[in-house]
C-alpha cells in the first residue's frame, strides 16, 4: 500500500509538501502540486478519504447533452446512476466537463485531490481531451455510448446500435420500404459510426441500395435535418431513419414543410424514444433505450471496477416502438 512518506521518497522532499500537493495547499506551486498528483497517480496511491466508506465520492461529467428536464436524453441516465448510487451510500457530484475544463485539469490528478472513487462520463466525443488520458486511466472509469480498448479501469455502457438499426430497417423492409434514407448525429463519436455501419450492412443484408446521398449526419442540432430532407425526397426516398427523436421530429416538420404528409408519402422513424416521441403528431415510431436502466447498469459497472473487476461492455437489448408515423411506401411528389 503507497504511503505519503513512498511519495516524499520518491520525489526526495518532505512528507508535508506532499501532503500540502494531496490536499490542494495555498503555499507550495502549482508545478509542484501537480508532480505530487501525477506521481501519487503513478504510484498507486489512494487518499485516507478514498479508503474510508463513511466518504464516498463519485462524480458524473457530463460533455454535449442536455439533461435538466424529463424530455431530454440524459435527464433519465443521470437520475438512474444517482438513484443506483444513492441506495449504495455514495455521494455524486454532476460536473458539466468543458474541453476547456478538461485542457485544464488532468483527469487522474482531478480525481485524487478531489477525492473521487470513479466517474461516469457521459456525451464526450472522440475529440474530447480527456478521451487520449482515458487510454492510461487507473481510475474506474465508465463512459457511455464510448469505450477505450485495453485498459481494466474502463467499462462502456449502452444500447445495441446493431440491433436498433436492425429493428428499423426490418420494420421499414416488411411495410414494403425500399429507399430508406438516413439522418445520423454527430460525426465525432463512436455511436454515430456504428449506427452508420449498421445502416449499410442491414441496407444490404435486405438487398436495398445505398449511396452517401441518402445517408448524412444531422449533428443533434436544431433545424439539421432541414439540410438534408429535400435531398432525401429528389433522391426517391419513402423512409427516413433518425438517429435521434429531436431529429425526426425535425424531419416531420421538414416534410412538412415540403407538402409531404406522414406517413401517407413518407415514413419516418426515430431513435431513443423520449416522452417527447409519443406527443408528435402523427405520433413517432421509434427506438427504444431505456435511459434509466442504462444509468443504473453504468453505476454497476463502476462498483465492479471499483472492486478490481475488469469489466469491459454492457449492453442493453433496444425496443422497436411503433406507432403512427410509419406505414406502407407513398409516392413522394417532390421534384
Amino acid at each position: 500500500m503507497v504511503t505519503i512518506n513512498d511519495i516524499a521518497n520518491r520525489l526526495g522532499i518532505s512528507i508535508s509538501t506532499v501532503s500540502k500537493g494531496l490536499n490542494g495547499a495555498s503555499d507550495i506551486s502549482e508545478d509542484l502540486r501537480q508532480l505530487v498528483l501525477d506521481t501519487a497517480i503513478e504510484m498507486g496511491y489512494q487518499s485516507k478519504r478514498m479508503k474510508n466508506q463513511t466518504t464516498k465520492k463519485l462524480c458524473i461529467f457530463i460533455e454535449n447533452m442536455e439533461y435538466t428536464s424529463q424530455n431530454q436524453f440524459g435527464y433519465d441516465l443521470i437520475l438512474g446512476f444517482k438513484q443506483a448510487a444513492y441506495r449504495r451510500g455514495w455521494d455524486v457530484t454532476l460536473y458539466p466537463a468543458t474541453p476547456a475544463f478538461q485542457k485544464k485539469e488532468k483527469y487522474d490528478t482531478y480525481m485524487l485531490k478531489n477525492h473521487f472513487s470513479g466517474a461516469f462520463i457521459v456525451g464526450f466525443t472522440l475529440s474530447d481531451p480527456w478521451m487520449e488520458q482515458f487510454r492510461h486511466t487507473a481510475v474506474p472509469t465508465v463512459l457511455f455510448d464510448n469505450y477505450i480498448p485495453g485498459n481494466p479501469n474502463i467499462c462502456y455502457v449502452g444500447t445495441s446500435s446493431h440491433e436498433g438499426i436492425s429493428m428499423a430497417i426490418d420494420h421499414l423492409f416488411q411495410l414494403g420500404h425500399r429507399k430508406i434514407a438516413f439522418l445520423n448525429g454527430f460525426p465525432h463519436s463512436m455511436i454515430a459510426e456504428q449506427r452508420r455501419q449498421a445502416y449499410f450492412n442491414f441496407m444490404a443484408s435486405h438487398n436495398l441500395p445505398t449511396s452517401e446521398a441518402l445517408a448524412t449526419n444531422g449533428y443533434h442540432a436544431k433545424n439539421s435535418a432541414s439540410c438534408y430532407i429535400r435531398s432525401f425526397l429528389q433522391e426517391g426516398a419513402t423512409a427516413i431513419l433518425c438517429a435521434s427523436d429531436l431529429i425526426a421530429a425535425e424531419a416531420v416538420i421538414e416534410c412538412r414543410s415540403l407538402g409531404q404528409s406522414i406517413p401517407g408519402d413518407i415514413s419516418v422513424v426515430g431513435y431513443d424514444d423520449l416522452p417527447v416521441s409519443a406527443q408528435l403528431t402523427p405520433p413517432l415510431t421509434t427506438i427504444r433505450q431505456n435511459r434509466l436502466e442504462l444509468g443504473k447498469c453504468a453505476y454497476s459497472a463502476l462498483e465492479i471496477l471499483i472492486d478490481h473487476v475488469p469489466v469491459s461492455h454492457i449492453l442493453l437489448h433496444p425496443q422497436l416502438i411503433v406507432r403512427s408515423s410509419t406505414a406502407c411506401p407513398g409516392h413522394n411528389s417532390l421534384p
